[in-house]
């Protein structure tokens, strides 16, 4: 992070190890002590307006579009960091991004890699992936003026949305989980713009107040 001049460094229920003072990070240790911990990657990412997930893809169903790491790629995160923050997203090394991770995510990227070993160090796979981004084009679009909502919009709109399908009876009995999954998934898709955002929530919130209220029958 700090050789591609990235200093925000965000981490999810992080390994107890003393990281903060990892001494192979040679002069990164700034950056390092002033990064941010969070219970949730809802937390992580609620101020950012669009989230951007890392998969090797594998064998697994993916519901997001899927991008490879490229100079295509490159030029939209930059028009994104253009309009707001950006978030980009990296699983444990383990076990990569979760699906539950993976529904916060606006859609993913992949890094074009050898079909025999797909895979790859994490540390190795951000330095790819920031490398690629720090590049720059010399004819590259101009930046949509628009604000993008923040995740943590979205994820409001997601939780007003999912209650009132509950009390409307859209969501079945033990089918809570998945559903949750598929309206935020849902949300991400149509990219928001702030002002839209702020519409939207004021109308989910007045179905939600609406469907609060008592039966008079």
């Amino acid at each position: 992070m700090s050789n591609f001049g990235v200093s925000r460094l965000r981490l999810v229920n992080p390994y107890k190890v003393a990281f903060r003072e990892a001494r192979s990070a040679v002069g990164a240790s700034a950056l390092l002590k002033s990064a941010e911990e969070f219970r949730t990657v809802a937390e992580a990412v609620a101020d950012c307006s669009q989230v951007i997930g890392t998969t090797a893809v594998h064998n697994r169903v993916l519901q997001h579009p899927l991008r490879q790491l490229g100079e295509d790629s490159a030029v939209a995160v930059r028009g994104h960091l253009q309009a707001g923050s950006v978030a980009l997203l990296f699983g444990s090394e383990k076990i990569g991004l979760t699906n539950d991770d993976l529904t916060h995510c606006h859609w993913l990227l992949t890094i074009p890699t050898h079909e025999e070993h797909i895979s790859m160090n994490l540390g190795q796979a951000v330095a790819v992936c920031l490398y690629e981004l720090a590049r720059r084009s010399d004819a590259e679009p101009l930046p949509e003026k628009v604000e993008p909502a923040k995740s943590g919009e979205i994820e409001q709109i997601t939780a007003g949305l999912y209650e009132a399908l509950n009390r409307s009876g859209y969501v079945k009995p033990g089918n809570d989980a998945v559903a949750e999954k598929k309206v935020r998934r849902l949300m991400m898709r149509l990219n928001f713009k702030e002002m839209d955002a702020k519409v939207f929530l004021g109308m989910v919130r007045q179905i939600v107040w609406k469907l609060r209220q008592p039966s008079k029958s």
